[in-house]
């Protein structure tokens, strides 16, 4: 029966762009003065995997792109060849090919053959021009072959075989390889022979059948390209010792020699015979030196999942959501035997009972939603690769820093952050900080820094975007704003207010356009995606030393911590976080302003009043006047307000089921839930029901 691969192509693309951002993250790291060969290896190994895994699939056209990549990655880790900043650049322009190849065939749509064509031609360019490393002796104790043996090399290069020293690594058999099996593949391609080395196997009683201990010095003769000998072995490059001599003919290819070319063990007069002597006496030294290069080689690489359907939990969680199901399970039996025989005199074990379940279900609620918690640095991870490509194109000296990227953020809100956060870090790269001699003149140090931080304050997650830049100027944004017609010329403003001009639509104080930034969008559809997130975004900045932009968002889009208010009859749930106090006003605190509204006075400021039987049309609230209900104090984006209910009625969890899915978008609402007895009530947004009340 035949094995439908299409089954394995999701997990194939979801390993194969963490080896990506493996490979990106690798080579931004790379510290060119004093490379780290693990590093390389790590590179290199995720390399090799998108390689091996899309031939299998039968995705040519990426395995072959890929192994020219593998070709130039091997020769930097092997020494033969300095790493320089062009071959990092090229290797990552290769990393963005392959990641577009990727999502072309999961997407089933047509590779880009031109932009393959020229990421491949500058792989075969470095690989031609680039300098050989000068490689210490002690590192590669390889004895030189004699110019002797050199210049018979020369004479006598028709390759008519291969010699190859193969020791595989103990574990090799369990990873699902038989040698057997490359011997047989060798055998299709010429005259093969083995032999084999017996000297690692233990005593019988030491043996472990599932351990390899042999190893092998083979020969197969033949008109064979490296390639095909290669493609054999490519599975288990990482799981053996491998070194491979060429066999030369004694017939000189300027001669006129018959075709039929003559082996080295045929030839008795001349140098063929020297020549592989002499290669393959320096055969168990290779094999040393690969020893070294590969050791260490075995650890998995642990790598964001972006945009993916699926999600990779740690065990423990797991452990410890199954421990909660057994948990509640023992309570529901128990519930279940005093229910069968109950009597009043039971009442307590029957209270005890429903509160143990109530406390299981809490724990287990929360289990759940850890289960989608991933860390902040599935999305933080793009960006060094952005700050390395701007800074680059800009010509500024930029560091980036990455701060609390172990923090935890629901998966949703993960996924959709990724966007907002690039818009404002490439404003910080592009508008904020200076060129370096700018920097010089104004007394800072030539390399600016960007922050991107993210902490935990109460219920939710705050993302800071920082630069030392050189901060926003008041006057520019304001002079901008009316030149645009955006506010008028005697309009007030604050600084808060001012700094958030470069929300509103079509507000841009680029000079000129680039392809980074400058053309007056973006900055309003962050701001918009992120109010959609049911979070808020603020900025603080200071003239010549740079600003911050703060993101506040929801731990998780599914569970909310709400407190219900009366309005007449209906219930609405208000988020439990913006909630500074509630209270009954007195009338000596009220004022009242002709078309304006009404406010009251709390703590030195009028605050404005919303009264919410109004905004929602409830003819069946309680009363009218201020001073006998309530007055429920909310901030939402740094904007307070009042609203007028009738009473507060407890705070609790509730599910979020999104409106606008399953109805339409309200303006004031960002959602609903099904209370306890089955009605559908709205969850109240601060921010839309200011704007609302303000229309």
């Amino acid at each position: 029966m035949a094995i439908d691969m299409a089954q394995f192509h999701q997990v194939f693309f979801e390993e194969s762009f963490e080896g990506l951002d493996a490979m990106e993250s690798g080579l931004l790291n790379l510290d060119l003065g004093d490379v780290n060969v693990e590093d390389i290896n790590t590179i290199f190994r995720a390399a090799h995997s998108i390689k091996g895994g899309s031939g299998t699939f039968g995705f040519t056209a990426v395995s072959d792109f890929t192994h020219v990549m593998e070709t130039l990655l091997d020769e930097m880790r092997d020494g033969r060849r300095k790493i320089t900043q062009p071959a990092v650049d090229v290797l990552l322009g290769s990393v963005d090919c392959l990641r577009d190849m990727l999502q072309s065939i999961r997407h089933g749509s047509a590779i880009d053959q031109t932009d393959v064509a020229e990421h491949k031609q500058a792989l075969d360019n470095e690989l031609i021009n680039a300098t050989p490393a000068s490689v210490p002796a002690e590192k590669h104790p390889i004895k030189p072959i004699s110019e002797d043996s050199v210049s018979r090399v020369n004479a006598f290069s028709n390759v008519v075989g291969w010699k190859i020293a193969f020791s595989p690594h103990l574990h090799l058999l369990k990873t699902g390889n038989e040698p057997v099996r490359m011997f047989r593949e060798l055998a299709t391609l010429g005259e093969f022979t083995s032999t084999v080395d017996l000297q690692g196997v233990p005593d019988f009683y030491d043996l472990d059948p599932e351990e390899c201990h042999l190893s092998w010095k083979l020969e197969v003769m033949g008109d064979i390209p490296e390639a095909e000998i290669d493609e054999i072995f490519d599975w288990v490059e990482d799981d053996c010792d491998l070194a491979k001599q060429p066999v030369y003919s004694a017939v000189s290819p300027t001669a006129d020699a018959p075709s039929t070319r003559q082996t080295a063990a045929e030839t008795s007069t001349d140098g063929g015979q020297t020549v592989n002597a002499e290669l393959s006496s320096n055969s168990d030294e290779l094999n040393s030196n690969l020893k070294d290069r590969d050791s260490g080689k075995k650890e998995d690489t642990k790598t964001a999942t972006k945009g993916s359907s699926s999600i990779r939990v740690d065990t423990g969680k797991i452990d410890t959501l199954i421990n909660m199901v057994g948990e509640l399970v023992i309570t529901q039996s128990m519930l279940s035997l005093l229910g069968e025989h109950f009597e009043l005199n039971k009442l307590d074990q029957l209270k005890n009972g429903l509160s143990q379940l109530e406390r299981h279900t809490r724990e287990l609620q929360e289990s759940v939603m850890n289960i989608r918690m991933l860390p902040i640095s599935f999305v933080f991870s793009r960006f060094p690769r952005l700050a390395h490509d701007i800074s680059s194109k800009l010509g500024k000296k930029i560091e980036l820093k990455l701060v609390g990227e172990n923090t935890e953020v629901d998966k949703t809100v993960v996924e959709l952050l990724s966007d907002p956060l690039v818009h404002l870090v490439r404003n910080s790269l592009d508008h904020g900080i200076e060129m370096p001699e700018v920097r010089l003149a104004a007394g800072k140090p030539e390399t600016g820094t960007v922050t991107l931080e993210a902490y935990h304050r109460g219920g939710n997650i705050v993302i800071e975007v920082a630069d030392d830049g050189k901060g926003l100027d008041k006057d520019k944004l304001r002079a901008k704003a009316i030149e645009k017609g955006l506010i008028d010329a005697d309009a007030i403003l604050s600084d808060k207010q001012t700094y958030e001009l470069i929300f509103m639509p079509g507000f841009s104080t680029a000079e000129k356009l680039t392809d980074i930034s400058g053309r007056g969008v973006g900055m309003d559809v962050v701001r918009r995606n992120i109010q959609a997130l049911g979070g808020n975004i603020e900025i603080l900045s200071e003239l010549g030393k740079g600003s911050t932009i703060s993101i506040h968002l929801p731990l998780t889009l599914a569970i909310l911590d709400g407190q219900s208010i009366a309005v007449g009859d209906e219930t609405y749930i208000l988020p439990l976080g913006s909630i500074i106090e509630s209270l009954h006003v007195k009338e000596d605190r009220l004022n009242r302003v002709a078309g304006k509204g009404e406010t009251f006075w709390l703590r030195g400021q009028y605050l404005p009043i919303i009264r919410m039987h109004e905004i929602f049309n409830v003819p069946s609230a309680r009363t009218t006047k201020l001073t006998e209900g309530l007055i429920v104090v909310v901030e939402g984006q740094g904007l307070r307000c009042g609203l007028f209910v009738d009473d507060l009625l407890g705070q609790q969890q509730v599910v979020i089921k999104s409106l606008e899915a399953n109805y339409r978008r309200i303006e004031g609402v960002s959602g609903a839930t099904i209370l306890g007895d089955g009605s559908v009530a709205l969850i109240l947004d601060i921010p839309g029901l200011v704007r609302l009340a303000n229309q």
